[in-house]
């Protein structure tokens, strides 16, 4: 067991790694952007995404146990869900997952330099205060399901879970998301990331992080007068691959 100042001092460790992970990953953005067909853009960036995740895990000590990928179908548009209780669950979710898909993204990222304009070339930005911009960008999110393709990531707790319960309450947008798509909703369960780097703390530590896969749930036929029941079918997945694994 590492101690509270070794796990300080191995997070001050991990920030200086993104820091120089940028000098290898924004070059290769931009050259996905620059040199490579604008219509395989999000493939090509996706990719690029895996290949940083993995570099960040490799060089956190950090490996990664994906139980279910078996489930997930390559070419198939999907709504994806997890729970979120730290920022490890973004890259955690590249690792878990090839298909091309975009997060939905606050904002306030893309005021980051170069990071900023990266995360709004590739993925789907809201300005969660404007509500013409969230209309925005419902409809950007159906176009990337439906008209390219590419999956979209929703985190239904809105934010991280910093809260010592297991799952706070769930917004509607993932299930509104899905139901008007006529898309299948395909839910990872995050099991332990926040042991590894937690959202309430600054330290971290080396280890495994474990996530599993369920059966994608389909939405076909559904309304949105199904939206209370789809949220909680969702809910019970989260709940019960928990308690399945002690991490409830």
């Amino acid at each position: 067991m590492l101690g509270r100042i070794a796990k300080m001092s191995f997070a001050v460790y991990a920030i200086i790694i993104v820091a120089l992970s940028h000098l290898v990953v924004i070059p290769a953005y931009f050259f996905v952007f620059i040199f490579l067909p604008k219509r395989s853009m999000a493939v090509n960036a996706h990719k690029v995404s895996r290949f940083w995740a993995w570099l960040l895990f490799t060089l956190f000590f950090i490996r990664t146990d994906i139980k279910g990928k078996d489930l997930i179908k390559p070419n198939q548009a999907y709504v994806f869900v997890s729970n979120h209780t730290s920022q490890l669950d973004i890259p955690l979710f590249a690792r878990a997952c090839s298909n091309t898909f975009r997060f939905l993204s606050k904002i306030e990222v893309t005021r980051i330099p170069l990071m900023g304009y990266i995360v709004k070339k590739i993925y789907i930005t809201v300005d969660r205060k404007d509500r013409g911009d969230r209309v925005k960008s419902v409809e950007k999110m159906k176009s990337s399901l439906l008209d390219e393709g590419v999956s979209v990531v929703l985190f239904p707790e809105g934010t991280r879970n910093r809260s010592k319960k297991s799952l706070l309450e769930f917004k509607d947008g993932a299930f509104r998301l899905a139901i008007e798509t006529q898309l299948p909703i395909a839910v990872l369960t995050v099991l332990n990331a926040k042991e590894y780097l937690p959202a309430n703390k600054f330290e971290m530590k080396p280890g495994a992080v474990r996530a599993i896969w369920s059966k994608p749930i389909q939405t076909k036929g559904l309304t949105l007068k199904d939206i209370p029941a789809l949220k909680e079918q969702v809910r019970e997945v989260l709940l019960q691959n928990m308690e399945d694994n002690g991490c409830r």
